[in-house]
């Protein structure tokens, strides 16, 4: 159909209307469009104001074939057969990474946070818990170690000391624990656990992994160390504990313990020899003749363990009860040999010597090893070191400082140096521009030795599991007195509890343990004070005991 005045295309399926007396375009039905061409005008003086020529084409708004749908940006996977033998090559200088300690280092056989989990033939997935119930999830080689795994915990955690710090064996069920050696394979280990069961590996701090090294006399007492030894006959019991320290041996221990009767609950006791060819029993008293010695176990391939809540599962006759285990079967009550001691230095005779009888030499290696490893200890442990590095020292001289000898003026020295420091102290704190921030009511809430409402039972309990050496401590909000506070110390291998009490003088609060002898602004200068002077403690503040949180 053509226009009068105008050239114009149609497509032959498009629906046209036209006014039948002007025969003008009305309606065009459809999807379609307009295109006009060569749309030039003549100028305003024109003779008639049309456009001399136009060309309309109706061209269909969507194709009769749709083009494909555009592809957005998506990511490219590279596998990492691509990737092997290629080396990228970069104009950008590499960055150091400022915290290679936080890392796993390439050799490392512990994998942490890795995106994507390592190849199940080369590692293996366990999860380690920690005191505040929270884990994490590690991949670790087969060839793992127990020292292996605290490293990489220590540094993924911030730890300030390295080789204070343990994983622990935990049968819930069973009440059973144990600190596993820093050479134990860690894969080894979990394959004596039963398959259905509450076990699990616990990281937490433990100072008395090798505590027997350093304080044999206080491990091994002399009326537990027997002289039948071919070996050792006729040596001291200060010479045998000698022979300790230089060889990793340990002399044979002997004494009562209360075992349970197979298939009964009942409780017997009875006189027990530690030797290194196993465990004996005397079947007349304290006879040591062969003929009424018992065989009991091998102790090449035997674990010992700390039960807790003893009296309750067990039915033991006290609190200080262990029991031995062939390391290689997996765990079952009826195929424990439960043992309770008299005490806790006698439990913790028996439990060494085990160790000690089973792997000595090896002990004695991972001992020097942690000698030897680079340590990130506290300051303050630091400068004090042990009782006996500490001397008196005068420096009011013109000449340099002086060691004291005589004793009476070390003691006047000291008690004029404190009650300086107590005057530098009081002053520092009554400036009138003390920050609101650190106010005494709360600056020790930031401590990791503060314990917030651990109730007594609580306290002992995290003391012993953290090792019970001499100078552990923890604080804690007292119970039974408000707006006091009690400081929960181990000395020789009990806890003692000291009531931290508030007092005013001269219009401040302050502390004290020794009815207002000696003052502190707050439990933080009473701390890092007992940390350098005993006062009326039996040992200085050395080890306090931190949970970290995994």
């Amino acid at each position: 159909m053509n226009f009068a005045g105008s050239d114009c295309s149609v497509h032959p399926t498009a629906d046209i209307s036209t006014n039948p007396i002007t025969g003008d375009l009305m309606e065009v039905q459809g999807q379609w469009m307009e295109v006009f061409e060569s749309s030039d005008r003549r100028d305003a003086g024109g003779q008639d104001g049309l456009p001399r020529s136009s060309t309309l084409t109706l061209t269909p708004l969507v194709a009769e074939h749709p083009p494909p749908p555009v592809l957005r940006s998506q990511p490219l996977v590279i596998r990492r057969s691509r990737m092997q033998g290629v080396e990228l090559s970069s104009s950008v200088p590499s960055i150091p990474n400022p915290f290679p300690e936080l890392c796993s280092p390439s050799q490392s056989s512990v994998l942490t946070g890795s995106p994507s989990p390592p190849r199940s033939d080369t590692h293996v997935s366990f999860t380690v818990f920690g005191e505040d119930s929270h884990s994490r999830s590690l991949w670790v080689s087969p060839r793992a170690t127990a020292r292996d795994v605290c490293r990489m915990l220590v540094q993924t955690a911030h730890c300030s000391d390295q080789e204070n710090w343990a994983l622990i064996e935990l049968h819930p069920g069973l009440g059973l624990e144990r600190v596993l050696e820093d050479h134990e394979v860690v894969v080894k280990v979990q394959a004596a656990w039963p398959p259905e069961g509450d076990t699990k590996l616990q990281f937490r701090k433990n100072y008395a992994k090798y505590e027997f090294f350093r304080k044999p006399m206080l491990f091994f007492p002399e009326h537990m160390i027997s002289d039948s030894a071919d070996v050792t006959k006729g040596m001291t019991s200060a010479e045998l504990i000698q022979n300790l320290l230089q060889s990793g041996t340990c002399p044979e221990i002997q004494g009562f313990l209360h075992v349970r009767e197979p298939s009964r609950k009942a409780w017997k006791k009875v006189y027990f020899f530690l030797r290194r060819s196993g465990l004996y029993c005397s079947t007349k008293g304290s006879s040591k003749e062969p003929r009424h010695l018992q065989y009991v176990a091998d102790l090449e391939d035997l674990n010992v363990y700390s039960i807790t809540n003893s009296r309750k599962l067990y039915g033991a006759p006290v609190d200080f009860t262990f029991c031995v285990k062939p390391s290689k079967d997996r765990i079952r009550a009826q195929d424990l040999k439960l043992l309770c001691a008299e005490n806790e230095q006698t439990r913790t005779c028996w439990t060494s010597a085990f160790r000690l009888f089973k792997c000595g030499k090896q002990l004695q290696c991972n001992y020097q090893m942690s000698l030897s490893a680079p340590r990130r200890t506290e300051a303050v442990s630091q400068r004090c070191g042990s009782d006996a590095s500490l001397v008196a020292m005068d420096f009011s001289g013109k000449a340099g400082g002086r060691v004291i000898q005589n004793a009476w003026e070390a003691q006047s020295a000291e008690r004029e140096e404190g009650q300086a420091w107590r005057r530098r102290e009081a002053l520092r704190w009554s400036l009138p521009n003390l920050s609101l921030g650190s106010s005494p009511s709360s600056v020790h809430r930031t401590q990791p030795w503060f314990h917030g409402g651990a109730s007594r039972k609580q306290a002992q309990r995290i003391i012993e599991e953290q090792g019970l050496v001499d100078g552990m401590f923890l604080i804690r909000e007292s119970q039974q007195h408000s707006q006091c506070f009690v400081l929960s110390l181990c000395h020789k291998l009990n806890t003692k509890h000291y009531l931290v009490i508030p007092c005013e003088e001269a219009g401040r609060k302050y502390y004290t343990m020794d009815d207002g002898l000696t003052l502190f602004i707050d439990l933080l200068q009473l701390v890092e004070f007992h940390q350098i002077n005993k006062g009326i403690l039996p040992v200085c503040l050395k080890h306090p005991c931190i949970c970290v949180a995994l």
